[in-house]
């Protein structure tokens, strides 16, 4: 399911927070910026992200950073909700917070400082390479689906009320598909 939130809760002047509710069946986040306010020359935001441990206080773990240059990212955090936390900025902040509520954390930062950070290793940003692959996956699994239902024309009862599609469609358009993912990953877009 995607939900778009767009109202921080500034935390400090440089920091701000989003609510993530029902925190246990997000796989990925997308932070990116609306384009309507840009960051300050020389900075940019480091993304963290905080789930309650089984006490119920924060845990804190960067995911990696957007800038102007580079306004968006895809962070997966189905893999983070058991590890430590790290070093943050959070820390002293008194954060409204429910404790089933984890919060995505954005902290207005030196693009010097940006740098020298190390996020939690696996929260990897997605790339085209994973992007790729999910949709392979996904091809597969659609023409797969789709060829289980396969019979032939003898084995066809007929029934005005429902349509046919051949299965040779379904394949071509599946090698078509691929083709065109294999030559340039990101040909949906245009």
């Amino acid at each position: 399911m995607l939900k778009v939130q767009t109202a921080a809760q500034q935390v400090a002047e440089d920091k701000f927070v989003f609510d993530l509710p029902d925190y246990e069946n997000i796989n990925h986040v997308v932070v990116f910026m609306l384009g309507t306010i840009p960051f300050p020359e020389g900075m940019g935001g480091s993304v963290y992200f905080s789930y309650p441990d089984s006490s119920g206080m924060p845990v804190w773990q960067l995911l990696g950073f957007v800038t102007n240059g580079k306004p968006s990212a895809i962070f997966k955090i189905s893999g983070l909700k058991s590890g430590e936390g790290s070093q943050h900025p959070f820390g002293a902040m008194n954060i409204v917070r429910t404790p089933s509520v984890a919060q995505i954390g954005i902290s207005v930062e030196l693009l010097d400082s940006l740098a020298q950070q190390t996020p939690v290793g696996n929260a990897a940003v997605s790339s085209v390479d994973s992007f790729t692959q999910f949709t392979q996956k996904m091809l597969d699994n659609f023409y797969n689906f789709a060829s289980s239902f396969a019979i032939s024309q003898a084995q066809m009862t007929p029934n005005p009320s429902e349509m046919f599609i051949p299965a040779n469609v379904v394949l071509k358009w599946y090698e078509n598909f691929q083709r065109r993912l294999a030559q340039n990953p990101l040909f949906w877009k245009t």
